[in-house]
């Protein structure tokens, strides 16, 4: 069954016609295991139709992407790394030039939230596309680079200096005790946890929703999930489910390469491990921003 929620439902590459896309794709029953990777389906191994392998008993099959054209590892480390890339260069410009002084604090945040929404409907569109745009995948994060870089100098002159570079490497040291754990195993991605992670993240964001509703509308914190005791559980919380989506993301590199998905879609695997550590990076800023300011 499909997601009606591209952006929080896992992506994936799919199949259309035998090409490869992107789609918001939740398991189905009898189907991948994860319903990371639909190129292939059937009980055991659900790979087992990837339309790139070339069948014998049907006309006209889709033959495989020639050898030079299938993704790598080395692929999606290159585009991760230009788009994240992206996202540092515009948060430096943003820091630097958006000061969020009193005098000009309300024309940045104004900026920041503007970026926001803006890199929010690029990630829509993406996740609604079938193939990568590399285009859109980067303006998306050049938006999202505006929006941290302002969020981030707000918290550093107003809360703590040492506030983002702790951000930063928290936000680094669960990328890698997340890829050490599933390389090791510690970690299997499996229809159950996939299904478990999705409907945790769904109700998380629905919380926060909420929250801002009434903060908005009733002044204050709201319903105080972003304060005190509840605001530090409630962190944490979104730190673990930064980790989770993380396990996902690697389960979908994983699957994308040992099944020979096309080169172009290692950009759909940067795309969605940068709006993860975006997810986690934001999530320790709120946590330090919270433990700091209750000192």
């Amino acid at each position: 069954m499909r997601s009606s929620n591209p952006v929080f439902s896992r992506r994936g590459f799919s199949r259309d016609n035998g090409h490869a896309g992107f789609n918001a794709q939740q398991p189905q029953a009898g189907g991948p295991a994860v319903g990371t990777n639909p190129y292939v389906q059937g009980a055991g191994n659900p790979y087992a139709t990837n339309p790139y392998a070339p069948s014998d008993t049907q006309l006209g099959a889709p033959q495989a992407p020639p050898r030079g054209n299938v993704m790598t590892i080395d692929d999606v480390v290159a585009r991760t790394a230009m788009t994240l890339g992206t996202v540092f260069v515009t948060a430096t410009l943003a820091w630097f030039l958006l000061p969020v002084d009193e005098a000009n604090l309300g024309t940045s945040y104004g900026i920041a939230i503007g970026a926001a929404l803006v890199a929010f409907v690029f990630a829509i569109i993406q996740a609604f596309k079938r193939k990568a745009s590399p285009a859109l995948i980067l303006a998306y994060a050049a938006f999202e680079g505006v929006f941290l870089g302002v969020i981030s100098s707000a918290v550093s002159t107003y809360v703590s200096a040492g506030a983002v570079p702790q951000a930063v490497l928290g936000t680094m040291s669960v990328f890698a005790g997340v890829l050490f754990a599933y390389k090791m195993r510690w970690i299997r991605v499996t229809r159950r946890f996939y299904g478990f992670v999705m409907a945790a993240a769904m109700g998380f964001v629905l919380l926060m929703m909420v929250n801002l509703l009434f903060s908005v509308f009733g002044g204050g914190d709201g319903l105080g999930f972003r304060s005190g005791g509840l605001g530090i559980l409630f962190g944490v919380i979104g730190i673990i489910l930064g980790a989770c989506f993380l396990a996902l993301d690697f389960k979908q590199v994983e699957d994308g390469i040992a099944y020979g998905a096309p080169r172009e879609e290692s950009w759909l695997a940067a795309f969605g491990l940068t709006m993860t550590l975006v997810w986690i990076y934001m999530e320790f800023l709120r946590l330090i921003s919270i433990l700091q300011g209750n000192d």
